[in-house]
């Protein structure tokens, strides 16, 4: 089959200490400080055979993230950004949808045919966390094309467990867009992690901020507009995003170089601040001193941008406003996958909207290198 493959080299940064379980597993828990001189191509490789607990499932959507921009992107010396867990080589993809092709002899809740999309996070089940209910913080955790191999392919093993159904969206969403729509419920799943689970909403009626505008930003817009925010203001250096912002909810929306982002909330809040802010940007630098400013009295700050970066923080402004951060990981969990589903399902949420490339599998890595001039909302990679 063919599959979109990155290979890179160990070569750990001379500051950087590997540990023991890094040597043992191959894994590296802070990849840019490992993974050098990153390649991408599209090759042939062998279809994946499932084992009793698997399905194999068709690809027909797969959805280009942040993440795979920072595989593509490398910092001077010619190491990867993405800052987290990776594994390589490794086929990347993991915001996919398909069908079911192939099921396991133990698997009796999914079926040839059904239309599915699955979680990136392979969490065990069995360690601590999962047990008290964490999945996201898995400590044998595996991630789809991150670890272990993903969907930019024709085909995918995954576990029956990780799968949910599509059946819902098919009231609303015929052919192809189906997929599309399939393959944006774990985006926005990240999004509702960050927003309800881990940083726990807001009241309806509040006013609400997103810095950053790309696929997770806006995913976190339409769940906002969706939740009854009042005002939603969004930071977006964009202008295509910003627009794209205000096509699923957004209020008002700036860009941050033009304007001083705290003036501008307490100005629309008469001087209240945001009862919630979201770090979607990845630039926690810049953003979050602007968001402490912006605090409304028990107000909320949610991080869900991803950043190998030290933030100065002034803690005295959260103990003054009864303020609360909150870091967000993942979508696993909480019945966030089938909450998600449900809102695309009713219609409360449309984020094939934020669609505005396509492209094939055999043009994968220009899909990737398109995501890197952060102009775009979602990239779409198409199996048909």
């Amino acid at each position: 089959m063919k599959a979109l493959v990155l290979t890179a080299q160990w070569e750990p940064k001379a500051d950087y200490e590997v540990s023991d379980w890094e040597k043992q597993t191959g894994k590296a828990v802070t990849g840019n400080s490992v993974w050098r001189h990153p390649k991408l191509e599209v090759k042939s490789v062998p279809t994946p055979k499932i084992a009793p607990d698997q399905v194999l499932v068709r690809v027909r959507a797969c959805g280009v993230c942040g993440s795979d921009m920072h595989f593509y992107e490398t910092d001077a010396q010619d190491y990867i950004l993405y800052p987290g867990l990776t594994k390589f080589p490794s086929i990347l993809g993991h915001e996919f949808s398909g069908e079911v092709v192939e099921v396991g002899s133990e698997v009796d809740d999914l079926v040839v045919g059904d239309k599915v999309t699955a979680e990136e996070m392979i969490w065990c089940g069995h360690c601590r966390p999962c047990r008290d209910g964490f999945p996201n913080q898995c400590l044998n955790l595996e991630e789809i094309g991150f670890t272990i191999d993903g969907a930019f392919a024709e085909y995918i093993a995954i576990g029956a467990k990780y799968c949910w159904k599509l059946n819902d969206l098919e009231g609303r969403y015929q052919g192809q867009a189906l997929f599309d729509a399939g393959a944006m419920v774990e985006p926005a799943s990240v999004a509702y992690n960050c927003v309800f689970t881990r940083a726990g909403g807001f009241l309806p009626g509040s006013d609400v901020v997103i810095f950053g505008a790309g696929p997770i930003g806006l995913s976190a817009v339409a769940e906002c507009h969706a939740a009854g925010a009042a005002r939603l203001i969004v930071f977006e250096v964009s202008a295509s995003r910003r627009e794209l912002a205000k096509k699923v909810g957004a209020t008002h929306a700036f860009d941050p170089r033009e304007v001083v982002p705290h003036e501008v909330i307490m100005d629309l809040t008469q001087g209240i601040g945001a009862a919630l802010l979201v770090e979607a940007a990845g630039a926690p630098d810049k953003t979050i001193p602007e968001m402490e400013q912006a605090l409304a009295f028990d107000g909320k700050i949610a991080q869900v941008g991803r950043a190998a970066t030290k933030v100065p923080m002034y803690l005295e402004r959260f103990q003054v406003r009864h303020a609360q951060f909150f870091g967000a990981q993942g979508h696993s969990g909480d019945g966030i996958f089938p909450h998600v589903i449900s809102m695309m399902a009713s219609g409360l949420m449309d984020m094939t909207q934020t669609i505005t490339s396509r492209y094939t599998l055999d043009n994968a890595v220009d899909a990737i290198k398109q995501s890197t001039d952060r102009s775009g909302g979602k990239i779409m990679v198409q199996v048909p």
